[in-house]
């Protein structure tokens, strides 16, 4: 199906044009019909020659709804660009070609109407100048009059051809439908109505609405009852579910997109706008605040979070102006905060320095590590290998990684969790894909050669001692515990040495980050904190309480106050 909206100037013939070549009626509200002028988005479609379908969305050419010939051509892959051979190029023509290029829509029409009322050569010369340097320069053009008919059929062969060219969306992707009506039918229940622009709904089919699993219990589509529909296509949904639902809301495959308030983009054209704006995306009008990053590059900041990827277009509107401020290319969705001096002149250098789009090295060179499901969701092509866990890494940002963990082992012996913790990272087998020569792991804990090994019965006991602690870190073992391992004061001493437990006193036996983990806690208490408070925080026994705070005491970590109190150093 050929989805293709109509634009240009209020009363220059668009939905008399679509009336003749549909023998529908477009528009739906008797006042418009009353006063013969589109003021909500329209829909009628015919049958083509080649047996396919062409279905207009026919939009308000009037300044004072521009936000409703937004919400229509916001996610139609086509547009019909309509001049009256008898006014020519006008304001609304202009301010219509100007959100169509900033959209990037690249296929479409060129329609002289009112053939019959003037010589359409002036108005079309005026076109063609007019569509210079866009990227519907190239369209073709045809004049017609829907009053006699005169260049109908011509037209209708050329939308036969644009059918055949426009390329073919995925039908197997995620769904992200954009609504531009919602209504109640009786009997039905909540119906909504958009263009689907990629994959294909299914009666059955849970859907999310910001955040709310809705379910798809009828489709229609051209009037017609179906069990799916892909795109492209004009759909007609019922749904049922909890979320109230109005123009500019998304459903949205579950677990296929992400929502973020944040968004960095390169605009067009030239000087980034300041302050308040509004954005337009599919048939969503959002406010939104622009901070620019660079000469072409700024960051916007949304008032509710929108499903947005990489290579989205859309476009700002100052809120009490029809004209277009700036077309955007969405190039990251989940941009770093800005938060030292000259943060965001970097930012933008960094983003001028994508030619086209980011591609998976380019975020990966942004964030440094992101999972496949994450680049997924941001709408690059996910890299065939991957690191452990479905992880990717840009390999300066994984060498970083590896040097700090061989800096962090040579000062002592970590665990795989202390760390994971260190580095930041999100997943232990990251940490444990980190080690490499020298560098080993025995029982949960990196070391160096250095350290030295462990015989196979120690490793096996300090591997269900750190079992026992995994869950109770500062729960040390009994002494019974110890001897049921065959651990002796001998054994624990050569675990220590290797870095493989921390013995603070005679048959205390912890984890070797007991000291940075219980700092943690207790920096969290308010100071000073008492011995007893102390033991309530790290869940442990006085019995194990009093000697690790008297090893906290001994390497500075604390300050002991009085014979009770004490406090965390800086």
């Amino acid at each position: 199906m050929l989805v293709i909206a109509t634009a240009g100037h209020v009363d220059h013939g668009k939905s008399t044009l679509v009336r003749a070549l549909t023998g529908m009626e477009p528009d739906r509200w008797a006042e418009e019909r009353r006063r013969g002028m589109t003021i909500d988005l329209g829909f009628a479609w015919s049958a083509l020659p080649s047996g396919r379908t062409v279905a207009f969305v026919d939009v308000p050419g009037h300044e004072r709804f521009v936000t409703n010939m937004l919400a229509g051509v916001g996610s139609c892959p086509a547009a019909m660009i309509v001049v009256a051979a008898d006014e020519g190029w006008r304001v609304q023509s202009g301010e219509h070609l100007a959100a169509l290029d900033a959209l990037g829509v690249r296929h479409g029409l060129l329609v002289i109407t009112r053939a019959d009322l003037a010589d359409p050569a002036g108005a079309l010369a005026e076109a063609r100048a007019a569509l210079r340097g866009t990227g519907l320069a190239d369209v073709p053009a045809l004049a017609v009059s829907g009053t006699t008919g005169e260049g109908l059929p011509a037209l209708v062969a050329a939308l036969d051809r644009l059918s055949s060219e426009v390329p073919a969306p995925p039908v197997d992707g995620p769904v992200r439908f954009w609504v531009d009506r919602a209504f109640t039918v009786k009997g039905a229940g909540l119906v909504v109505t958009g263009t689907l622009g990629a994959g294909t709904l299914r009666v059955g089919d849970t859907l999310h609405v910001d955040g709310s699993a809705m379910q798809v219990r009828g489709l229609q589509s051209l009037g017609l009852s179906q069990t799916e529909v892909p795109a492209t296509a004009r759909v007609a949904v019922n749904l049922r579910g909890p979320s109230p639902v109005t123009r500019g809301t998304a459903l949205l495959t579950p677990d296929a997109w992400l929502l973020t308030t944040t968004a960095d983009v390169r605009l067009s054209p030239g000087e980034p706008p300041k302050g308040d704006v509004v954005l337009h995306l599919g048939s969503a009008a959002v406010p939104a605040r622009v901070r620019p990053l660079g000469p072409s590059t700024a960051r916007l900041t949304f008032a509710r979070a929108l499903p947005l990827r990489v290579g989205d277009r859309a476009l700002l509107r100052d809120p009490s102006r029809p004209a277009v401020r700036a077309g955007v290319l969405v190039l990251d969705v989940r941009p770093p905060a800005l938060e030292r001096r000259g943060a965001a002149a970097a930012r933008g250098a960094a983003l001028s320095a994508v030619e086209a789009l980011p591609v998976a090295a380019d975020l990966l060179r942004w964030h440094g590590l992101l999972s496949g499901a994450d680049l997924a969701r941001m709408g690059v092509a996910v890299p065939a290998t991957a690191l452990p866990g479905g992880w990717h890494a840009d390999p300066a940002h994984w060498a970083g990684l590896g040097k700090a963990l061989g800096e962090a082992v040579a000062r002592g012996p970590l665990t795989v969790e202390a760390a994971t913790r260190l580095l930041g990272l999100p997943d232990r087998r990251l940490t444990a894909a980190l080690v490499a020569e020298p560098l080993v792991v025995e029982a949960g804990v990196i070391r160096t050669p250095e350290h030295g090994p462990l015989t196979p019965r120690l490793l096996k006991a300090v591997t269900l001692l750190h079992d026992d602690l995994a869950g109770n870190p500062f729960r040390a073992p009994s002494a019974e515990r110890l001897a049921e391992l065959g651990l002796a004061r001998r054994d624990l001493a050569a675990l220590q040495r290797a870095g493989s437990v921390l013995v603070i006193a005679d048959g205390v036996v912890l984890l070797p980050d007991a000291v940075d983990q219980a700092v943690k806690h207790l920096r969290e208490l308010p100071a000073p904190f008492t011995v007893s408070q102390a033991r309530v925080a790290l869940d442990t026994t006085r019995r194990i309480a009093v000697p690790l705070l008297e090893l906290l005491d001994r390497l500075g970590r604390t300050k002991r106050h009085d014979n009770e109190s004490r406090s965390c150093t800086p």
